[in-house]
């Protein structure tokens, strides 16, 4: 017996970060044994583990999802501990030791703000001198700056991270990261540089900049322990210098000026700002950092004499390049995603300028940037004197440090194709945000897309604390604003808000709650969710308390094709006030069931039966007497099966209807946002999953494997953001690296590969494990790691015989279904494995 992944507030070893409802999980691996009988969580001040802190003692109840820590906890401290495992039949094992380190929590700072106002400058860099008189036992550095910080030690960047402090709504809030430190006796020299980042460039409209702010400024404050016994602190003030660094341009959407000439200069006494400290907080955010590294695929020479690097991936990050070329050589580099007619192409990017350049002051340099990112394949380069080198350039994979825990493959190579796609869509978007496109003059955190994804994300990634931030940014702007806003972080899109993507507060916590098993995001996020459960109501009773949404703006069903005039197709052809009722009736039905986790008696009566009333009200709105469904799309008839608002009357001929539309439109779909999310899901769920495994190999538009067939390596935005000639379909709003039609992967995972999990299995202690086959896949493996642990699940059919093995973690059961089986399999852990005679049930068209 082993335990592995022991994580506290679903992080490994954190420090500095926010440690409130403090609890750990784990998951045990190499063993026979079925059953947890007790665990032991012990937490002390040594790794040693003595003298001990806390103890549970041999805890029968203890979840390994989420096991709740009663200890107050004492500012930049760190605490060790482990759990110790037994099995129901006395198999035992001890963890290492784990850690967690608090940050400053309620601390008074000894620290100023600081800033530079005689120096006219984008990259002022503050520094300080200073002598330590012996060698530190430990040391800390607390930090943070508005718009981004990078952080130098002699000379040398701290930590790994870029675009630090991270997006969020700085009005409520300011982040501020620790990082440890060594340091040897004798003469050092701290730095900060800072950039505009997401707080001061132009965000959303490229002439509206200084949204959050339009000072530049830093904090930082160093605690030494000495090993003369002595504490040694170092706080920004007056006593710091300012001047001019070598970024002479940097905004978000339009990249970068290096000139290492242009720095130094004037130097001038850092001024110390009057500011509270009221809005920072320990960190929430987790690092982005560079996850991987390519190397070019081709260096391509264009028909339009340019000098392309393909990258043989979209991706977000940027381009590390080796430079010695003479002093005064302007090295020119501009992003784009994709070719037209074989030569270099950035119209779809907007007004965003996607670029870096660099002056060369005549020495060689390793040269990246520092406070921006890129969306892109492909990369321009102009200005090299020398032909280029492939091993000169490095393309940077930077996104947040997220554990990959699916894996998924098939038979078919085009469906593996996308399943890279939709991974890579969300590595390329989870850049401290959830945005919806890494690349134009947009890179915003569209709550909408959010929590169309949200599931999948979990599938592909432990995204837990990537979402918890998200979801704590948003209840921030709610309490502020008093609806949840369209992007969150809001930047200057403040006023509006509608149906699909405000529910984002319901939605996300829920699903985080479902795939994770930890209630604690329940408890953090519960008055968000009824303050936009609320909000809708509000509404609903401003219109005539018909327990519908209606009249209010919404974007629809978003990007779907079904809408008979041009003008409005980019919102599609279901009514809009049908699909906020849905959401209305779904976001109420998410609150009650919160409410029940919760143990909130009052309010699960209320929403229970608010859910009714919606319900009710649907049904007469949008429901004729005969039970037929007034509003006859696509995604109409997809919200109505999945959700439940159909009457249980009517949902044979929903069923019907649905299948006819599909057989009317040749077998694809016309789907967007909305209706995209649940189409596969619905058939699967109605006794259609070969219709549903029709749409995912459609080849033709609008279909997944359409652009895979056009070469996509990320989801685009459109079905068609392509057109099938190459030529890209307009660039008014056209991005190739938008994840939201990837939500199509979590149903390739509950339905192709079956699992899901029970009602009351919440983080996979208990799944259901039924898949549906399909002969044109062939083959399916997955892996995937669980709070719970390692499932794995593989079938195989060849011919009529269907070989399937199964694998179900410590402390989890399953219940198996396969196809043809009369009755269910019930499957504690352990490794399976079944063959039996598969007849298929064909749906045609």
């Amino acid at each position: 017996m082993r335990i592995t992944n022991c994580k506290t507030n679903h992080l490994t070893n954190p420090l500095g970060f926010d440690l409130s409802n403090l609890r750990v999980s784990w998951i045990v691996t190499e063993t026979h044994s079925q059953k947890q009988a007790w665990a032991r969580i012990r937490v002390a001040l040594t790794p040693d583990m003595e003298p001990l802190l806390y103890d549970s003692g041999e805890a029968c109840e203890a979840s390994s999802l989420a096991f709740p820590i009663d200890l107050s906890l004492q500012p930049r401290t760190r605490y060790y501990w482990t759990v110790q495992v037994m099995a129901e039949g006395g198999e035992t094992a001890v963890s290492d030791v784990n850690w967690f380190e608090t940050a400053k929590q309620e601390e008074a700072w000894q620290a100023s703000w600081i800033t530079a106002p005689e120096l006219s400058t984008e990259n002022p860099v503050f520094t300080r001198s200073f002598t330590l008189p012996a060698d530190t036992v430990s040391a800390r550095i607390y930090a943070t700056g508005l718009g981004e910080y990078q952080l130098y030690l002699d000379g040398q960047k701290v930590g790994r991270e870029y675009l630090t402090p991270g997006c969020n709504h700085y009005d409520a809030w300011i982040q501020y990261q620790t990082y440890e430190v060594q340091l040897a006796a004798g003469e050092h020299q701290l730095a900060i540089a800072l950039g505009n980042g997401w707080y001061k460039s132009p965000m959303v409209s490229p002439t509206t900049d200084c949204i959050y702010g339009d000072t530049l400024k830093a904090l930082l404050e160093m605690h030494a322990q000495l090993e003369d016994g002595s504490t040694w602190v170092l706080g920004t003030d007056e006593s710091w210098s300012a001047q001019a660094g070598p970024i002479t341009f940097n905004t978000i959407y339009d990249g970068e000026v290096l000139e290492p000439s242009a720095a130094g200069g004037k130097q001038t006494a850092a001024a110390v700002l009057p500011e509270d400290f009221q809005k920072l907080t320990a960190r929430w955010s987790l690092p982005v950092v560079v996850k991987q590294e390519l190397t070019p695929k081709e260096i391509l020479h264009t028909p339009a004499g340019e000098t392309v690097l393909d990258m043989g991936q979209n991706f977000s990050g940027f381009i590390r390049f080796r430079c010695k070329e003479p002093k005064g050589t302007r090295i020119h580099l501009q992003y784009g995603e994709v070719l037209q007619d074989g030569n270099f192409y950035n119209e779809n990017l907007r007004s965003a300028k996607a670029e870096y350049i660099y002056v060369s002051d005549g020495t060689e340099r390793i040269i990246e940037p520092s406070f921006t990112f890129y969306g892109f394949r492909y990369v321009k380069v102009e200005g090299f004197e020398e032909p280029l080198r492939a091993e000169d350039f490095t393309g940077c994979v930077l996104h947040s440090d997220l554990e990959m825990t699916g894996q998924l493959s098939t038979g078919h190579a085009k469906v593996n194709q996308l399943i890279s796609n939709v991974v890579w869509g969300q590595r390329s978007n989870y850049v401290d945000v959830p945005t919806d496109c890494p690349q134009r003059d947009e890179r915003l955190g569209w709550t909408g897309d959010t929590q169309i994804f949200a599931g999948a994300a979990c599938l592909n990634m432990d995204s837990y604390a990537f979402l918890n931030k998200y979801c704590h940014d948003l209840y921030t702007v709610q309490q502020t604003l008093g609806h949840v806003t369209h992007v969150v972080p809001p930047f200057t899109l403040r006023g509006v808000t509608c149906s699909a993507w405000g529910d984002a507060a319901t939605i996300v916590p829920w699903t985080l709650y479902q795939y994770y098993g930890d209630r604690s995001i329940l408890q953090q996020q519960y008055e968000s969710m009824k303050g936009w459960a609320d909000y809708i109501y509000s509404r609903d009773e401003a219109s005539g308390g018909k327990r519908l949404w209606q009249g209010d703006f919404s974007f629809g069903d978003w990007l779907a094709m079904d809408h008979e005039n041009p003008q409005e197709r980019a919102h599609g052809g279901t009514d809009p006030d049908y699909i906020s009722s849905a959401y209305y009736y779904y976001s109420v039905s998410l609150v009650a069931k919160a409410a029940k986790v919760l143990g909130k008696e009052a309010d699960l009566r209320h929403y229970e039966k608010l859910a009714e009333e919606i319900r009710a009200a649907f049904k007469h709105e949008f429901f004729t007497g005969s039970g037929r469904l007034a509003v006859t799309t696509q995604t109409g008839y997809v919200l109505a099966l999945f959700w439940g608002l159909a009457p249980e009357e009517s949902r044979p001929r929903l069923i019907r209807e649905l299948k006819k539309k599909l057989q009317d439109n040749g077998g694809y779909l016309k789907t967007g946002f909305v209706g995209t999310a649940y189409i596969c899901k619905a058939l699967s769920e109605n006794g259609l999953e070969d219709l549903a495994y029709g749409l995912l190999l459609n080849e033709e538009s609008p279909s997944w494997l359409y652009a895979v067939n056009l070469g996509a390596t990320t989801i685009w935005e459109r079905w068609n953001s392509m057109l099938a000639n190459g030529k890209v379909n307009g660039t008014d709003m056209n991005s190739f690296n938008h994840y939201a039609y990837g939500a199509v992967i979590e149903w390739m995972y509950q339905y192709m590969v079956g699992l899901r999990p029970c009602e009351g299995g919440e983080g996979f202690k208990k799944v259901i494990i039924a898949p549906q086959i399909d002969e044109r896949i062939g083959r399916l493996d997955m892996k995937y790691r669980s709070a719970a642990g390692l499932y794995e699940v593989h079938w195989q059919l060849t011919g009529a015989d269907l070989k399937v093995k199964i694998c179900v973690p410590f402390d989890a059961e399953a219940v198996l279904i396969l196809p043809g089986d009369a009755e269910k399999r019930y499957l504690p852990a352990g490794e399976y494995e079944f063959t039996q005679t598969y007849f298929r049930k064909k749906e045609k068209l």
